[in-house]
């Protein structure tokens, strides 16, 4: 190790001679190494970096796990060929018997209610005429004009009566149909024993009247009631000729 340490200064001062600058050097073996200084600070946190791409989904995890949200709804399909029909199923058992036909109340007034409107209707077709309807109530004529008593009858045998109003929207009507024809016609109501108190034909007191002024005056000499062309009313005889209007 000494002979290797002696030859390379050897030739360390051969070529400083060479060089023309001879400096001394002497070299040493390395020394035992010092203990190590304490660790500094932390330094500080760095700024984030950019947001990365997100990365490949992760393989699925075993069953059993919890569900995630539901997705939204997707279209919806076209509809399914039609499945064929089943097989009819046995009857049922029969149930008990029903209540007679003319015990059953519903029933009853059921057919009540459709033999009035085919009563009507028939009525209506026979005066072969013009017709109205004011609420419930039908207002039908022939056009023809006869006595009191003809009207009368010719509404009973339609399934009617002579007509009357008893509100001012009956009234309308009914004087529609008067000026319709440009003649007078009887109404149904009919002086009592008491001079000048009127009653319907069916005995009822009177709830509504559209009387002239003055009217009625006839004083049990007129017991029958025309209505005018302007739908006011008189007290009549009831021979004059007048244009058949029945109501149903």
């Amino acid at each position: 190790m000494w002979l290797c340490s002696l030859v390379f200064t050897l030739i360390l001062l051969a070529v400083a001679d060479i060089m023309g600058d001879v400096n001394e050097v002497c070299v040493g073996t390395p020394g035992i190494p010092g203990t190590p200084g304490s660790h500094g600070f932390p330094g500080r946190d760095g700024r984030d970096g950019a947001k990365g791409d997100p990365g490949p989904p992760g393989p699925m995890g075993p069953p059993g796990g919890m569900p995630g949200l539901p997705g939204r709804d997707g279209l919806t399909g076209a509809p399914g060929v039609a499945g064929e029909p089943g097989y009819k199923g046995e009857p049922g058992e029969r149930g008990p018997p029903g209540l007679p036909a003319y015990l059953d109340e519903v029933l009853q007034s059921t057919l009540h209610n459709l033999r009035y409107q085919i009563l009507q209707s028939m009525g209506v077709l026979s005066l072969q005429g013009s017709m109205l309807t004011v609420g419930k109530k039908i207002f039908s004529t022939n056009g023809k004009s006869v006595n009191f008593v003809d009207i009368r009858e010719s509404c009973a045998r339609a399934g009617g009566r002579i007509a009357i109003p008893r509100s001012p929207e009956e009234n309308a009507a009914l004087t529609s149909i008067v000026k319709k024809h440009n003649t007078y016609a009887y109404l149904g109501l009919a002086e009592g024993s008491t001079p000048g108190e009127f009653y319907y034909l069916d005995g009822d007191p009177v709830n509504y009247t559209n009387w002239y002024p003055g009217e009625p005056r006839g004083q049990g000499r007129e017991r029958c009631v025309e209505m005018y062309t302007d739908g006011l009313w008189n007290d009549k005889n009831c021979l004059q000729y007048r244009l058949t209007i029945c109501e149903f």
